[in-house]
C-alpha cells in the first residue's frame, strides 16, 4: 500500500470512528448511560466481533493492517493528553480533614484488591486457561487486584452530573474517594510492570532506581523551572499550552524508555504542573487540553474495542465472567457502603456511595490496555474484563434511581463529612463543603 493510500485510509477510518463514537455516545446518554458505554460499544462494533462478520471484508477494507499502528499511536497520544489532565487535577489534599473520604477511599481500594487477588488464588487453573496458559505468578495476581480496584473519575463525574447529584454529600464523597483510589492504583500498576520484566534482580533494581531518579528530577528540577518560566510577566498564557503538551509527550517517552507505559509519564507531568496560588488548576490551560484529548479519545475507544474478539471466547468463559463481575461489584459496593456507614452516614447514602464507586469505565480500559500491551493478560481475559467494565459502568445509573430521595438528591449531614478534630461528644461546627 502506497503512502498516499495509507493517508486516505487513515482519514476515512478517523471519520468513521469519530462519527460512530459520538453518535453511539449520544444514544447512550439518551438511554440514561454515560457516553463511554456507547463509545466503547462503537469500538467493539467496528472491530472483528461485529464488522468483521459483515460479508465482503468490510472490516479489512476500512481498517487494513497497514493503518493499525497509526491508529494505535493516535490512541496513545489521546491517552497521554487525557492522563496529563488527570494528573493536573489530582488533589491528595482531599484526605485532609475528611473522615468519610479517608475511610471510603482506603477500603474502596484495599477490599477490591484483596478480592481480585483472592479469586485468582482460588481459581488458578480457570484463569490460566482464559489467559492463554500464561503463568499465574505474583505479577498476574497483583494486576488482577488492580483491575478490580479501579474507579473511573471522569465517567463518575458524568454520571453524577446526568443524575442531578452534583453538590450532594454522597456525590462529593464518592468523587473525592475515587480520585484517591486511582491515585493509589497508578503506583501499584507501575510496580506490576517493572516487576513483570523477565530480567535479573539486578536489572529490576537498576530500572527501579532510574525511575526514582526520574521522579526526583521532575519534582526538584523540572517543576521549579516551569514555575519560574510560567510566572514571568512577559510570558503570554498562549505559550503555556505548547509547553504543557511538550512536557506531557516528553515525560511519556521517558517513562516508556524506562520500561513503563507512557501513561505514567503523562500522569507525573500533569502532577508537577504549577497551579494557581489557590492550588487549583489553571482553567485557561485545562480547558484546551480537555478539548484536544476529548476529540482524540474516540480513537482510543475504537482501538480498545477492536481488540475485543468475542468470537474467541469459550463457553466456559461465561462462568469466569460471572465470578469476575460478582467479585468486582460485591467488593466495591460493599467496601464503599460499609466504610461510609462506619463513618456514621445514613444507610441510603452509604449504599449510594458504594454504587457510585462501582463505576469503572474509561480508567479501567486504560489499565486493561496497559496489561494487554505488556503481555500480562491475553485476548480472551482482556475481552472478559472489558465486558465487566461495561456491565459495572452501565449498572450504575439504574442502581442510583431507587436510592435517590423523593425530595431531591441525597445529602448527608455536613458534620459527618468533615472531621473537625473535636473530641467525641463535642458539638461539631457545620461547615459548608463544596464539591471537588
Amino acid at each position: 500500500m502506497s503512502s498516499e493510500s495509507v493517508v486516505t485510509h487513515v482519514v476515512a477510518a478517523l471519520a468513521v470512528v469519530i462519527a460512530a463514537s459520538y453518535a453511539l455516545g449520544a444514544l447512550a446518554r439518551k438511554l440514561g448511560q454515560p457516553p463511554v458505554v456507547g463509545q466503547l460499544f462503537a469500538g467493539i462494533a467496528l472491530g472483528p466481533s461485529l464488522l468483521g462478520l459483515v460479508p465482503g471484508q468490510a472490516y479489512e477494507t476500512l481498517f487494513p493492517a497497514q493503518i493499525q499502528p497509526i491508529l494505535t499511536s493516535l490512541a496513545q497520544v489521546a491517552l497521554v493528553l487525557f492522563l496529563f489532565v488527570v494528573g493536573y487535577e489530582l488533589d491528595l489534599g482531599l484526605l485532609r480533614g475528611r473522615r468519610a473520604v479517608t475511610a471510603v477511599s482506603l477500603s474502596g481500594f484495599a477490599l477490591p484488591m484483596l478480592m481480585g487477588a483472592g479469586i485468582v488464588l482460588l481459581l488458578p487453573g480457570t484463569f490460566a486457561s482464559a489467559n492463554g496458559d500464561r503463568p499465574i505468578d505474583a505479577t498476574f495476581v497483583l494486576y488482577m487486584a488492580i483491575a478490580l480496584s479501579i474507579t473511573a473519575v471522569p465517567v463518575l463525574a458524568s454520571i453524577i452530573r446526568d443524575q442531578g447529584l452534583g453538590g450532594s454529600g454522597p456525590a462529593t464523597i464518592a468523587m473525592a474517594s475515587a480520585g484517591v483510589i486511582d491515585a493509589l492504583s497508578w503506583p501499584v500498576l507501575a510496580v506490576v510492570l517493572v516487576g513483570g520484566e523477565h530480567g535479573s534482580v539486578r536489572d529490576w533494581v537498576v530500572k527501579a532506581a532510574l525511575l526514582v531518579l526520574y521522579v526526583l528530577v521532575m519534582l526538584f528540577g523540572v517543576r521549579p523551572a516551569l514555575e519560574r518560566w510560567m510566572r514571568r510577566p512577559d510570558t503570554p498564557v498562549s505559550a503555556h499550552l505548547p509547553v504543557a503538551v511538550t512536557l506531557a509527550l516528553a515525560s511519556a517517552w521517558a517513562t516508556n524508555a524506562l520500561g513503563l507505559h507512557v501513561i505514567f509519564g503523562a500522569l507525573l507531568a500533569g502532577a508537577i504542573m504549577p497551579r494557581r496560588p489557590d492550588g487549583a488548576p489553571d482553567g485557561r490551560l485545562l480547558r484546551p487540553l480537555q478539548d484536544i484529548g476529548g476529540l482524540l479519545l474516540p480513537v482510543f475507544f475504537a482501538v480498545s474495542g477492536m481488540a475485543v474478539k468475542l468470537g474467541g471466547l469459550h463457553s466456559s468463559d461465561l462462568l469466569l465472567l460471572v465470578v469476575i463481575c460478582a467479585a468486582a461489584v460485591v467488593s466495591k459496593v460493599g467496601a464503599g457502603t460499609l466504610s461510609a456507614r462506619g463513618a456514621r452516614l445514613p444507610w441510603r447514602d452509604s449504599l449510594l456511595i458504594g454504587v457510585l464507586l462501582n463505576t469503572r469505565g474509561l480508567t479501567e480500559l486504560i489499565v486493561l490496555n496497559v496489561g494487554l500491551q505488556a503481555g500480562v493478560i491475553g485476548p480472551r481475559l482482556y475481552a472478559l474484563l472489558v465486558v465487566m467494565a461495561l456491565l459495572t459502568t452501565a449498572a450504575t445509573g439504574p442502581l442510583i434511581k431507587p436510592l435517590r430521595r423523593a425530595d431531591g438528591p441525597p445529602a448527608v449531614p455536613v458534620d459527618l463529612v468533615i472531621d473537625t478534630g473535636k473530641p467525641p461528644g463535642a458539638r461539631p461546627e457545620r461547615t459548608a463543603e463544596t464539591p471537588q
